[in-house]
């Protein structure tokens, strides 16, 4: 959530943010209206209070009918506070957190902003094969016996599939440390709080989390989840910031929507394995902080000589939490055209104040400010290995870097 205090203060600006990101720029004015309608409510009821103990102290016939009065008053005012906070929280919610001054404009996809390209995408001599078609082949990916037993968008990994996802997770954990992360397995479960306050919904059109019906918990979509609730309602301390963990996890999304063509396979599944950045920074650092996590994920696919873009997201496309966001966009032979494989957020202190995450710094206490960043996606990752290093015998060269974790050079039939 943002500051409350920014909607008191400055609604027109909160209005022009959330204009910006094209939500109803109306629920500021609720928020506002609902505040107010709050605040004079418990102003009301800290008055009674604060009466009824006055009175309390000198007990006489004359007090203890005003209290019945007092107590009376009470039962009528504090439901109606109650519901009014209720009303708050639902609504407050609802405003997104503010993009930066210099986010491109724009309403969605359409409108991001590529930035650079790196790499030059491959001219085959021959017709390249998707990865679908390629694992098949190789005998390293079974949807069809998955689907069977799980449903569609599952998949198996076999033989080098295997192989392949342990070493990019092994190569991508210690790329991480190189760089000063500390690894982290987290919890593939998170209770409610987490998962809604980093913003992953469990229902709607855009669910992502399927819930386990009878407990407070939810399968995680990402590893940004447990890795943002670890510090959840601690003050950390000014001289450990920033903190910079490697979070591996399996991933579960219900992919609730239509996407189009270039869904098929292993580009939107129901579950994978991914490494995930995520740092808990001082405000006046997130900036850096994003160009950072940016810089690593680009030196991460140049080690695996896989060409790619950046793409800045324009301000339509950011979603309620990041305040500034940018994909990686991996060149996909299969499907002749770019395909996301990282993204990497600043979500400033809109996941702390939902999560309360602060630092001490002197005698005040600040929100810290947390940012996320996909260094891979091990569904997504293998997409562009297979595609773009398939040779005409049908074989798959292996990056150099990856020949220490995989043990060999190549995937062959």
């Amino acid at each position: 959530m943002i500051d409350i205090n920014l909607i008191r203060e400055n609604p027109e600006l909160v209005k022009a943010g959330v204009a910006r990101k094209h939500y109803d720029a109306g629920i500021v004015d609720r928020v506002v209206a609902l505040d107010k309608e709050r605040l004079d409510l418990l102003q009301k009821v800290e008055e009674l209070r604060h009466e009824r103990n006055e009175i309390s102290k000198n007990d006489s016939p004359e007090n203890r009918e005003k209290g019945k009065e007092i107590k009376e008053k009470l039962k009528e005012i504090e439901p109606q506070l109650e519901k009014a906070e209720e009303q708050l929280n639902t609504a407050f919610q609802g405003i997104p957190n503010l993009p930066q001054d210099d986010v491109p404009e724009g309403e969605g996809e359409k409108d991001n902003k590529v930035l650079r390209e790196w790499g030059e995408p491959k001219k085959f001599s021959f017709t390249p094969k998707d990865h679908v078609e390629l694992g098949k082949e190789l005998d390293i990916i079974d949807f069809e016996k998955a689907a069977k037993v799980s449903g569609s968008d599952f998949y198996y990994l076999k033989n080098d599939g295997v192989l392949l996802e342990l070493a990019l997770v092994n190569y991508g954990i210690r790329f991480l440390i190189e760089r000063g992360f500390t690894p982290m397995i987290t919890p593939d479960l998170a209770k409610e709080r987490y998962y809604l306050g980093t913003g992953y919904l469990p229902k709607g059109d855009e669910a992502q989390i399927y819930t386990v019906q009878g407990h407070d918990l939810g399968l995680i979509a990402t590893a940004e989840v447990t890795l943002a609730g670890y510090h959840a309602d601690e003050t950390l301390n000014k001289k450990d910031l920033p903190i910079k963990y490697a979070g591996y996890s399996h991933c579960f999304r219900q992919e609730a929507g239509a996407y189009g063509k270039y869904s098929k396979g292993l580009y939107r599944v129901h579950q994978f394995t991914k490494v995930e950045m995520f740092a808990y920074t001082k405000p006046e650092d997130s900036n850096n902080m994003l160009q950072e996590f940016l810089k690593t994920e680009e030196e991460f696919w140049q080690s695996l000589e896989i060409p790619y873009r950046v793409v800045e997201m324009c301000a339509g496309d950011l979603g309620s939490q990041a305040t500034q966001k940018y994909d990686l966009e991996a060149w996909m032979p299969g499907r002749n055209d770019w395909g996301e494989v990282t993204s990497t957020s600043n979500t400033t202190d809109y996941q702390a104040r939902n999560l309360n995450i602060k630092f001490r710094d002197g005698d005040e206490t600040k929100y810290v400010h947390m940012l996320n960043g996909t260094l891979f996606a091990a569904s997504r990752a293998p997409i562009a290995i297979l595609e773009n290093n398939q040779q005409e015998d049908g074989s798959v060269v292996i990056p150099e870097v990856l020949h220490p974790y995989m043990g060999k050079d190549k995937i062959e039939k």
